[in-house]
């Protein structure tokens, strides 16, 4: 068997995926996926179940895969609403601490495998993105959202601190810190406009065009060289915690692990030939 043979058997197709506690949707060819956080009626809260079935989603998604790339989103003009009240926070306020850390570890799990998995995972928000919605749309790669967005970390509104699934740790690298900050000690919604100017998102685009926006830039980036896209999230992630001299060093090594792939030998040989590379993933 070939080494593409293999690379194929090995790969684990999520197409026919069924997701139980939230939508799922891969277009024909499986390599563009939606999740969508589908209870619009209460704007779209989590569970422990779906929770759960994100978490092991996200980490089945780090094994070779037919997707390439995520986009998530809410139904009915809202993002996420965060932690159900009834259904998540009343039950914490009766367990005893190991459960409670159980389920505070479960939660930033989930944040984990979203930045572990290979795949670029597009934040296509609209409405209220609030508490652990606030914290998906963070763990994401690239976010878009409509003007009506409205953001917030709301865990100090229910007596808990901001440091909530990495929220202390990602967000001020992703907005400054001293705006980071208020947000956590104040919960107040960030508003849309706020969002992208301080660099939460990449840009907003009216509702109507939300989601075809998001699959679009899903799918163009699922069209480009898979392995290399997923060693710069991988990068990203990692050099968080890395000195100069350390980024270069590892850069130099992911770039030359890179240019042994075929991809990058389809790419020279596209351009030789005066057409565009049709990129293949190895």
């Amino acid at each position: 068997m070939s080494e593409t043979s293999i690379m194929g058997a090995m790969r684990r197709p999520f197409r026919d995926y069924e997701a139980r506690h939230f939508g799922w949707r891969a277009e024909e060819d499986g390599r563009v996926a939606v999740v969508t956080l589908n209870r619009p009626e209460r704007k779209n809260p989590l569970t422990f179940d779906s929770y759960a079935e994100l978490r092991d989603l996200f980490r089945a998604l780090a094994h070779p895969s037919d997707v390439r790339a995520i986009v998530i989103t809410g139904a009915g003009g809202n993002f996420s609403s965060g932690g159900d009240v009834f259904e998540i926070i009343e039950p914490l306020t009766r367990m005893a601490m190991p459960d409670l850390l159980a389920f505070t570890r479960m939660t930033g799990d989930l944040v984990k495998a979203m930045r572990r998995c290979p795949q670029p995972i597009v934040a296509a928000v609209d409405g209220v993105c609030a508490g652990a919605g606030a914290i998906l749309a963070m763990a994401s790669d690239i976010r878009l959202a409509t003007p009506a967005a409205k953001t917030a970390f709301l865990f100090t509104r229910v007596g808990l601190a901001g440091a909530d699934m990495g929220a202390c740790g990602i967000l001020p690298r992703m907005i400054g810190q001293g705006r980071a900050s208020e947000l956590l000690y104040t919960g107040r919604v960030m508003t849309a406009d706020e969002g992208a100017a301080w660099g939460f998102y990449n840009r907003l685009v009216p509702a109507d065009a939300l989601l075809a926006e998001a699959t679009g830039l899903a799918r163009a980036i699922a069209d480009g060289p898979a392995f290399a896209h997923a060693m710069t999230k991988t990068m990203l992630t990692q050099e968080w915690a890395m000195g100069l001299d350390e980024m270069i060093e590892a850069e130099a090594q992911a770039q030359a692990i890179c240019m042994a792939t075929r991809d990058f030998r389809r790419a020279f040989e596209a351009f030789a030939e005066k057409r565009k590379p049709v990129f293949e993933g190895d």
